[in-house]
């Protein structure tokens, strides 16, 4: 097989490293691909989400499966494009990804179909508006931007002085560009979160390892909300009983939803809950793989990735083929200086050779570029240092034993990922 992965993060590059452990793969093309997957890829220097640029890529390579890591060229239309064509791809239709291309679509199916989530106090289309309903709302409150944002249009503000900043940021000052034309008001779910993906060939699907990300910058859940610094995987996130409840009254539902509506859905769905003290609720659909959940799943697999996504990309999926290991992962993100706001890139990146011959750490590119020899920072999020273990505790020892052999400049991390689920474990030991 030749297969097509179409971005350039963490993602990608989790993507592409379990991809290439496939006897079946001969040839891997990437777009636009990094520092890291040049490694391990043919990169091709093109916007993931232009999709007349991707098209004529695939009319040259001709790769038996494509597979689109990034939501921006599935809301563009993507992989109708390839469908048409009859081209085998990986990822749900432009009308799909409207449940993350739209918050207010999504919100609209999740009420429609009786799915649990939080209660909205109102979509507005004018700043005006949204600042009079900022008086019957109880706090905090949760602002969400309609649109694709990059991550950031999704605030908690606990008073009327945030909220009302944050409103005239995105609607009048157009921070956000397009994504913040409309803003939606919805009540603050209290609770764990929990990030829970399923694949599916849009008639039969298969749960992913269950995992948790870390959205803010520092340590303690401080500071601004990121991409994400970190996640970690552990069976012990979705005991059993829970588990069913999750599949039961949230998975199943909303793949009965989307048939409903006539909207079939094939590719990764990602559900963001929070575990709440009357059971689970879903804050967010992604349509894709989350970054950096996506390396820790990565770490897990204990099956041939090629293989089950030609299934999925052919209508053919078997749940029973998803095999993992046990025990834990964890993926540790390195960042450059100032990020998530303006942060300098270029910095060359040191440490990085001979740590992958540390048994279970693999150092996942988001962010890098190659310039000569030298492997240097391209981004905000630059490197994900993930490993995997027998134990949480194991698996979280060794990323950040390895984390202190790479440099660069104006580097930081936090130093707490997977802390809260070792510690649970602790407890219940």
């Amino acid at each position: 097989m030749k297969i097509l992965v179409i971005g350039g993060g963490g993602r990608e590059h989790a993507l592409v490293w379990k991809l290439k452990q496939s006897p079946l793969v001969e040839k891997i093309w990437c777009a636009p691909g990094n520092g890291g997957i040049a490694a391990e890829a043919e990169c091709a220097a093109i916007d993931a989400g232009d999709v007349a640029a991707v098209m004529a890529l695939a009319e040259k390579t001709q790769p038996d499966l494509t597979v689109v890591g990034p939501e921006l060229p599935l809301v563009n239309g993507l992989t109708d494009a390839f469908r048409k064509r009859n081209w085998p791809i990986v990822g749900p239709s432009k009308q799909a990804a409207q449940l993350e291309g739209s918050k207010i679509f999504s919100k609209e199916f999740l009420k429609r179909h009786k799915i649990p989530t939080a209660k909205t106090y109102g979509t507005f289309e004018s700043a005006r508006k949204a600042y009079a309903a900022l008086s019957s709302v109880s706090w905090p409150v949760v602002i969400k931007a309609d649109g694709l944002c990059a991550g950031k249009g999704v605030f908690l503000a606990p008073n009327a002085e945030e909220a009302t900043d944050f409103i005239e940021r995105v609607m009048e000052k157009n921070e956000l560009g397009p994504g913040g034309k409309r803003i939606l008001l919805e009540e603050t779910l209290e609770g764990e979160e929990l990030s829970f993906i399923i694949l599916t060939d849009g008639k039969s699907y298969a749960p992913l390892v269950p995992t948790r990300d870390h959205k803010r910058a520092f340590d303690g859940n401080a500071g601004p909300n990121t991409g994400g610094m970190g996640a970690y995987s552990t069976d012990d996130l979705l005991p059993v009983e829970l588990r069913k409840i999750v599949i039961s009254s949230i998975v199943e539902p909303t793949l009965r939803g989307l048939a409903a509506d006539g909207i079939p859905y094939q590719g990764f769905l990602y559900i963001g809950l929070m575990l709440t003290k009357s059971g689970p609720q879903v804050l967010e659909f992604n349509c894709r793989l989350g970054d950096p959940e996506t390396q820790a799943i990565a770490a897990r697999i204990d099956f041939d990735l090629a293989e089950v996504l030609k299934d999925v990309a052919d209508g053919k999926l078997d749940a029973s083929e998803l095999r993992w290991k046990s025990g834990a992962s964890v993926c540790v993100v390195l960042a450059s200086g100032g990020y998530p706001g303006k942060f300098e890139s270029g910095k060359r990146i040191e440490g990085l050779t001979g740590l992958e011959q540390n048994s279970g750490v693999k150092i996942l590119h988001a962010g890098t570029k190659r310039e000569g020899n030298a492997v240097v920072t391209s981004g905000g999020r630059v490197v994900g240092v993930t490993a995997s273990g027998s134990s949480l505790n194991g698996a979280v020892s060794t990323a950040y034993k390895a984390c202190t052999k790479i440099r660069f400049d104006g580097m930081h991390y936090r130093k707490d990922i997977g802390a809260h689920g070792a510690r649970l474990k602790a407890v219940g030991d």
